[in-house]
Parts: structure tokens; C-alpha cells; sequence
């Protein structure tokens, strides 16, 4: 086994024929599915600004959920490793996406915005500086060709709570 690569698989088919395929921009839907083995159907679309369903997952929102899954993920870890014990996480991620005139676009910019709850008084400066080093190792967050931000926010868990 190479433990350097690994590989992902999706299968990803278009559902939106309404009859007469692409004859026309109008003339179908932007509906699809993204499907992996054992995991349940993703039902996706286009932004609604490009004709797609409200209903529905757009590739924006899963780059943008993929990059904050991510960095949940890697903050997780470093914060095992350093020791300070992280009882809740949440993140209110937010995309910037610009359009151009061509009619091509691309992401400008990612914010992050993770709300982690820790054990201990102690924990909690050393918790906020972590996203730095959760932003590096994070290897979605590596992948992508603009930058991802960071507004932080760490909490004392309520001892009454627990």
C-alpha cells in the first residue's frame, strides 16, 4: 500500500433531459447526482443564478463546505496533539466569487469562520492560534489557488453544560 497517494472516486450523472437534451440553454436542467460507493446519493444542480434548484447541493457550496469540513478536520487534530481538549466546533464559512465579463468566474476568497469551544481556561489562547496550523495542513485548503481566511472565535465551555 502507498501510504503518499491516495485516490477518491465520485460518479457524477447528469438527470436533467427534459426531453430534447441541450437544444437550448433553456431547454433542460441542471440537475445531476453524485453517488460514491457505500455513501447516500447527492442531489446537485447549478446555482440558482445559472438556472439550477434551490433544493439542491451546487458545486460552489461543496467547494465551500469541502474546505470547511477540512478545516474542522485538521483543527481537530492539531488541537490532539497540542494537548487542549475542544468540546464543540462550528463554522459559518462564507464563499466570494466573482463573474467575468467573458463569462468565466473563479473564488477570490474563503472565510472561515470556526467557533470552537474548549475544556479548559488554560486552552483557550493556545486553541485560536491552532488554526494557523490547521490551515497548513489542511490539504483541501492547500489545493485550491485562493486564499482562505480565518476570523476565529474560542469559547469557555459552561462547566454547567457538561
Amino acid at each position: 500500500m502507498n501510504l503518499s497517494e491516495h485516490r477518491y472516486n465520485v460518479a457524477v450523472k447528469w438527470t436533467g433531459n427534459l426531453g430534447t437534451g441541450t437544444s437550448g440553454y433553456r431547454d433542460y436542467s441542471r440537475e445531476n447526482e453524485v453517488t460514491a460507493p457505500g455513501l447516500p446519493l447527492l442531489p446537485g444542480t447549478a446555482d440558482p443564478t445559472f438556472h439550477g434548484q434551490k433544493d439542491r447541493w451546487n458545486p460552489e457550496q461543496l467547494l465551500l463546505a469541502a474546505l470547511s469540513q477540512c478545516h474542522l478536520l485538521s483543527y481537530l487534530h492539531v488541537a490532539v496533539k497540542a494537548g487542549v481538549t475542544v468540546t464543540a466546533y462550528d463554522d459559518d464559512a462564507e464563499g466570494f466569487m466573482r463573474l467575468n465579463r467573458d463569462g468565466t468566474g473563479e473564488f477570490t476568497r474563503v472565510l472561515l469562520r470556526p467557533r470552537v469551544t474548549v475544556a479548559s481556561p488554560e486552552d483557550v489562547e493556545k486553541a485560536t492560534g491552532l488554526h494557523a496550523r490547521a490551515a497548513a495542513t489542511c490539504f483541501i485548503a492547500r489545493s485550491v489557488n485562493f486564499p482562505v481566511d480565518h476570523e476565529p472565535v474560542t469559547v469557555l465551555a459552561d462547566p454547567a453544560v457538561a
